[in-house]
């Protein structure tokens, strides 16, 4: 299928072939027939990506005081890399689709093939979409004019906000595609509107709306011109739709507004307010979000969890009804709105024509017709025609999973390691096509079972969302693969005695695969040094490990216990196997704690300690704490041994304190060992070595892990 992506870094966009997305739990799959360009929203994406550094920084202060703060704890070249790695990653644009439904998760009842719908949907032949961002469209709907739902309920959304009643007079400020649907509902409301807009197309199809419509170039006495359209009162209400750096749309709103007055702002504005205007008349200021109530809340959206319509009337998708509604009994007609229409083949040239400064407005992409009912387009594309593979015993890598940590940290290291790389697979696909072609794998999909019948791969790296880490391990290895995954390997105790009932079923039919969890920080420089010299230490050694890992959003889907399991067991679990690598000792024992709320609050899973014993008497306390300030080192490991003492900063800095004949080993970057750890991995398998970290070691340590985790949730 085709796709329009954004380079963030430049501003361009992009038609590439993508494979059909997969069917996510609780979404439907839609074959496109007709997408809008949300003017506004795409046109700044793009000028932001056209836009120089010195601009971006100019915007966006926050992140460069966080890029600061990251090269004095991390150093200028991660720090860079970071910056590099967020603009390489394309973007789908889109956010306005129609087409027919394919097919529907289970559990998803509201939509059957064949369906018409209108949803959130990218730029794309195919999309999959939560259910709840998708309406059925009206039989008396055109494909054309339902392409409009998802804008027209951003305009509704903010009249809810506002309130009108009938008779009331209302401002519209700026008369673009959600300006001018926006006029067009509040006069079905009964409301008497005033338009304001600088482009004279528009101001006389607003005239054609109903609206009074005005343009300020023309008239030096905007707010009089407001005060009289509202009979001397003031307007009962602004609803301020464009999109400016200026404050003189919420400053003039203000103004013309009547005391006790509404204000809305759906568009972007600058925000520097006279607080007289606003206090002498009372006036209410609101922002609206977007589509409605559900709108980022991943429970909503994602989890399609609806809100009991006794308590909350109007929501995304209920909007999204309300729209097609008003559109099937004439009160909003957008059909005057198009302006342009490509097919999607050309797609390129119609955002030549968003950004070339040609009037326009509704931008229609159109798409060829299915040539049946049943899906035709691959799950798999072919990146790179050219290559044959036989089966050999070198590795020959397939990848599953291309997030940040996949697409930034593991595949260059990959890359850098000379590795063979056969499939990608992601989810949706865009992640695959991206990294396929940079980093060249012959072939991208969007099905991992589809990369299990290709018998020339016979190593598997799996970089995916936590809940899947066993499961496609358990595969890999069943069907004879060796398997490296990205850490957590289980998120419970069932699931990772199926990985080891998995490992031990495949190696009882040979040699046994090379099982490895991505702990690679055993694998630093700084620490493969650190254990070197702890080797010729006498006695139980101390550890102290301090991981500053900063507060992350509740609802952040690491949080999840089902899908990340929790930061403690996602991410501290590199700490345990770091300091059972230091002991070499097995751990006999672990106890936790977490930091409590006041008066009795629940525990915060985020910050916490963590005490281990190990075989030999040495024991080690890892503190993981939410609760620290960024320009703080990350990571800091200390051992004291034998009257001796090593720290470790940041993985940049050794230190030794007593150690004759050495003081301190520097890296002049951050080595957490990623590189390292693959390579050896990689050799392992294609000498048919041992592997890097023996199996019953991964798997002590993630049932650790485990218990570890369920410690912190059952206090």
């Amino acid at each position: 299928m085709q796709q329009v992506l954004l380079n963030r870094g430049t501003g361009a966009t992009v038609l590439i072939d993508a494979p059909v997305p997969a069917l996510r739990k609780g979404h439907v799959l839609i074959r496109t027939q007709h997408t809008l360009i949300s003017a506004g929203t795409e046109r700044m994406l793009i000028g932001f990506g056209r836009a120089s550094m010195f601009d971006r920084a100019r915007e966006q202060p926050d992140m460069v005081r966080m890029l600061f703060e990251k090269v004095r704890t991390d150093g200028f070249m991660a720090a860079m890399e970071a910056v590099r790695s967020k603009l390489d990653q394309p973007l789908a644009l889109g956010n306005c689709n129609v087409g027919t439904v394919i097919e529907a998760a289970a559990g998803v009842t509201q939509f059957r093939p064949g369906d018409r719908v209108v949803s959130n949907g990218s730029h794309a032949g195919v999309v999959s979409v939560p259910k709840n961002l998708c309406a059925s469209i009206p039989d008396k709907v055109a494909d054309e004019s339902a392409v409009f739902t998802v804008l027209g309920a951003i305009g509704l959304q903010g009249l809810r906000l506002a309130q009108p009643t009938l008779g009331e007079t209302v401002v519209v400020t700026g008369l673009g595609l959600i300006g001018l649907m926006t006029v067009q509902m509040l006069c079905a409301q009964g409301c008497r509107v005033m338009g304001i807009d600088y482009d004279l197309q528009r101001l006389e199809m607003a005239r054609k709306f109903g609206a009074y419509a005005v343009d300020p170039s023309t008239s030096e006495e905007l707010v009089m011109r407001a005060m009289d359209f509202s009979r001397g009162r003031g307007v009962d209400a602004v609803i301020i739709t464009a999109s400016t750096e200026s404050s003189e749309p919420v400053s003039q709103a203000a103004k013309m507004c009547r005391k006790r007055g509404r204000i809305v702002l759906v568009g972007v504005t600058g925000l520097k307010l006279s607080r007289q205007d606003f206090y002498e008349k009372e006036i209410t200021f609101q922002v609206s979000c977007s589509y409605g109530p559900g709108r980022y809340d991943a429970s909503y959206e994602q989890e399609g969890q609806d809100y009991p319509i006794g308590f909350v009337r109007w929501t995304e998708q209920r909007n999204f009804e309300a729209v097609l509604d008003l559109m099937a009994s004439s009160a909003l007609n957008v059909a005057p709105l198009i302006t342009h229409r490509f097919p999607i083949e050309r797609a390129e040239a119609a955002y030549s024509v968003l950004t070339s400064g040609e009037p326009s407005m509704g931008i229609v992409l159109q798409y060829p017709e299915a040539r049946s009912n049943k899906q035709t387009e691959s799950r798999t594309v072919v990146l790179d025609g050219t290559r044959s593979f036989a089966i050999a015993a070198k590795p020959m890598v397939g990848c599953i999973g291309a997030g940040n940590y996949g697409g930034r940290i593991l595949i260059p290291a990959l890359v850098k390691a000379g590795a063979k790389l056969h499939t990608i697979v992601t989810t949706n696909g865009l992640n695959a096509v991206h990294h396929g072609r940079k980093f060249g794998f012959s072939k991208a999909s969007t099905s991992s079972a589809e990369l299990l019948k290709q018998k020339e791969v016979n190593t598997l790296f799996i970089a995916t969302r936590h809940d899947s880490h066993a499961r496609l391990a358990s595969e890999g290895l069943r069907s004879g693969r060796h398997v490296y995954v990205e850490k957590p390997l289980a998120l419970n105790r069932e699931q990772l005695d199926e990985v080891e009932a998995a490992y031990t079923e495949s190696a009882a039919q040979g040699a046994a695969p090379i099982i490895l969890v991505g702990f690679n920080r055993r694998f630093s420089p700084h620490v493969q040094r650190m254990r070197e010299m702890l080797r010729g230490t006498q006695g139980p050694k101390s550890l102290s490990l301090l991981m500053n890992a900063g507060a992350i959003p509740p609802d952040h889907w690491t949080q999840d216990p089902q899908v990340g399991g929790g930061r403690i067991l996602g991410e501290a679990c590199h700490f345990i196997d770091l300091a059972r690598f230091l002991v070499g000792a097995r751990i006999v024992g672990a106890r936790t704690d977490a930091m409590q709320g006041r008066s009795g609050d629940a525990p915060s899973l985020d910050t916490a300690q963590i005490s281990l014993e190990f075989e030999d008497g040495s024991i080690a306390s890892i503190q993981y704490y939410a609760n620290g300030h960024r320009s703080f080192a990350k990571e800091r490991v200390e051992v004291f041994a034998s009257g001796r003492i090593l720290q470790l900063e940041n993985f940049r800095v050794l230190r030794g304190f007593g150690w004759p004949g050495f003081r301190s080993f520097r890296t002049w970057r951050q080595d957490k060992g990623h590189a390292a750890c693959v390579q050896a991995f990689l050799k392992a398998v294609g000498s048919g070595g041992p592997s890097p970290i023996p199996a019953e070691e991964i798997f002590e340590v993630s049932r650790v892990a485990i218990e570890v985790a369920e410690g912190f949730r059952g206090r």
